[in-house]
């Protein structure tokens, strides 16, 4: 997509180059110059990818190690980190990191809130609770890179939220910066 941008860009510059030759307006000029720097400094806007191997059928596994990879990876010294998740009985949180026992009360409650022995349940693979968790949730996170690291509070981390595992995940992060 920047590329493509990139690419109107630079017609656009040719065609104001063209028109100020003949006495146009130079500040077209100008404005597309702009553009077409602000875009070129964008980077990549590619998609990297890991893997999450979970042990159980409820847990959160802290995954901040692995996005920083990815952002000191991608050489951003500022920007944003869009974490994503591709499944519907999976999510994304970001929470204290610090100390495992919010983890474990996080997930007790999770489980009261939403039981996944719940006899109403119709969806016939056994795992409605599941997916109504990972909605809950949610399945993306945006985090602020800035002097190339992410931008967290000091307890927070990121957790991949599995409530269908034992399972291997997929986490995709993508990130727009400069």
């Amino acid at each position: 997509m920047v590329k493509e941008f990139q690419q109107v860009c630079v017609e656009f510059i040719s065609k104001m180059v063209k028109k100020c030759f003949f006495g146009r307006r130079k500040i077209l000029l100008q404005e597309a110059l702009f553009l077409y720097q602000a875009t070129s400094a964008v980077r990549g806007m590619r998609v990297e990818q890991f893997t999450v191997g979970t042990t159980s059928r409820c847990e959160l596994v802290q995954i901040t190690a692995q996005i920083r990879a990815v952002v000191r990876n991608a050489g951003v010294e500022s920007g944003v980190c869009v974490v994503y998740c591709p499944h519907t009985t999976a999510g994304l949180t970001i929470n204290e990191n610090a100390d495992p026992d919010v983890v474990r009360d996080m997930v007790y409650q999770l489980q009261k809130l939403v039981p996944a022995d719940d006899p109403g349940y119709k969806h016939l693979e056994g795992n409605s609770a599941a997916h109504i968790l990972a909605s809950l949730l949610g399945s993306s996170a945006h985090l602020i890179i800035e002097n190339g690291d992410l931008k967290l509070g000091t307890w927070q981390g990121v957790f991949l939220a599995e409530f269908d595992g034992p399972r291997t995940r997929k986490v995709w992060v993508q990130i727009v910066g400069r």
